[in-house]
């Protein structure tokens, strides 16, 4: 009887802080703003509750209709009319909400010197187990070095070193109709909502995360540095933020010998840099800095490449390229560090927020829908992350005489370059877990022993 009591306990508790946050953050208002519609006297506000507090309780919407009717004024036919509404602008729903957590809640807390950032990845969305999903397309699974069916999930994240949120995404298909599997339905007017995102989907990647980059600054969230991983990273992309967007960009360069940087006059690969200029030695936090442009169409915007080093293979290097020419080589470590939250994010949403488990849909629409359902879930989780441990939020003395949260510091980030480093080591050179563990704890006895300290906690 007292588990019982316990679990109905925790229970209340619990719907009393999704209660609290959809009512603090007007989930109903932006559910309208992004034209949801009430579905036959059912408010859409009362369905999309239901569909968020799912993970939060035991066992799937299915089973909790089944097991307790009494405690739903409707049928699971409402709900699937709700998630595959085609009308339904789920990418500015998922926006709107990050702005107004970051306007009324993160910004009071932190100084306006704070650096900011937008994140930008994708993860795999895998579909591996269904041949007639909508727009299924075979996908390269860098993890395990294959094809599968599935989508990527290109997502476009904020974050202020301490809090990330989730605030655009496209599930993208592929442009290449060679590896389609399934084409779009006919169905859908292409005018609808629903038309536009399946047309987003079938472009090129880059293309896309411009898109949803775009969307992102229109809306207005604070940040002035763009991250994301080599993918993404070549002239073109740089310059285009810089010049449309005003943004600066902290990438992790290509090492490869197509990509150019104008450096002492001539076009040269970052290899080719890396080979003409002579290295620190010791243990410095770095191997090279040097100074380039970039150009593209005419157009010239210096960078910052700065090499780290690998002190376990000299020949294994990492560049990361900078546009904010003020940013030294330890303060463009410390905000490439940041990166990693987007990282966690993706585990968060597939280990515990059933992202890949709770949708077996096959309409496009509906994956859209789970998808925005499970941000909004990561997102009621960091505001209520962001509480426990920030002691400003507490009052008004609190917040006069406590610090704000420190950044994010540089052995911090400096060590989630190292865990990159070691997975790119892991999917290319062919190694196993353990080699890439033994070769880390070499590299960590190198170091000096305040570091080694630090960075183990750190890990």
């Amino acid at each position: 009887m007292k588990s019982i009591t316990q679990d109905n306990h925790q229970m209340e508790s619990l719907n009393q802080k999704i209660a609290t946050f959809f009512e603090q953050y007007a989930i109903g208002k932006l559910l309208r703003t992004a034209n949801t519609n009430k579905l036959k006297g059912i408010p859409a506000m009362q369905v999309f509750l239901l569909v968020v507090c799912t993970v939060f309780r035991q066992g799937s919407l299915y089973m909790q209709m089944h097991l307790h009717p009494e405690q739903f004024s409707f049928g699971k036919d409402v709900v699937y009319r709700f998630m595959n509404s085609c009308r339904i602008n789920w990418r500015r729903f998922t926006t709107l909400l990050a702005e107004k957590i970051i306007r009324e809640t993160i910004a009071p807390l932190t100084s306006e010197e704070r650096r900011n950032v937008f994140i930008i990845d994708d993860s795999l969305f895998s579909r591996n187990r269904s041949k007639t999903v909508e727009l299924l397309a075979r996908v390269f699974d860098h993890a395990h070095q294959k094809y599968v069916y599935g989508f990527r999930m290109l997502t476009v994240g904020w974050s202020d070193g301490n809090t990330f949120l989730p605030v655009n995404h496209c599930l993208l298909s592929t442009e290449n109709a060679k590896n389609r599997i399934n084409e779009a339905s006919k169905a859908i007017d292409a005018r609808t909502n629903g038309g536009r995102q399946r047309k987003l989907a079938q472009q090129k990647g880059t293309d896309v995360a411009w898109e949803l980059l775009k969307e992102a600054v229109e809306a207005g969230l604070p940040a002035e540095h763009v991250l994301f991983d080599t993918w993404f990273c070549s002239p073109s992309a740089l310059v285009k933020i810089k010049q449309e967007l005003h943004l600066d960009v902290v990438a992790m360069a290509k090492k490869s010998y197509k990509v150019h940087y104008l450096y002492q006059g001539e076009k040269k690969s970052v290899k080719d840099i890396y080979k003409q200029n002579k290295k620190r030695r010791g243990r410095s936090r770095y191997l090279l800095s040097v100074e380039a442009e970039v150009v593209k169409d005419d157009i010239c915007i210096p960078v910052r490449l700065v090499f780290v080093r690998n002190r376990n293979k000299r020949n294994q290097y990492l560049v990361l390229v900078s546009t904010d020419m003020s940013l030294s080589e330890e303060e463009i470590i410390q905000m490439y560090g940041k990166r990693w939250s987007i990282e966690v994010f993706f585990k968060a949403c597939k280990s515990y927020l059933r992202l890949a488990r709770d949708c077996r849909s096959i309409s496009y629409d509906a994956m859209t829908a789970h998808v925005a359902v499970v941000f909004t879930r990561y997102m009621l989780l960091a505001v209520e992350q962001r509480q426990n441990i920030d002691q400003r939020t507490i009052g008004d003395l609190f917040y006069l005489m406590v610090p704000e949260l420190s950044d994010l510091p540089y052995y911090e980030a400096l060590c989630r370059i190292m865990r990159q480093f070691a997975d790119f080591i892991q999917q290319h050179a062919l190694l196993d877990e353990q080699a890439v563990q033994e070769m880390l704890d070499i590299f960590m006895e190198q170091l000096p022993k305040m570091w080694t300290q630090d960075l183990r906690q750190c890990a």
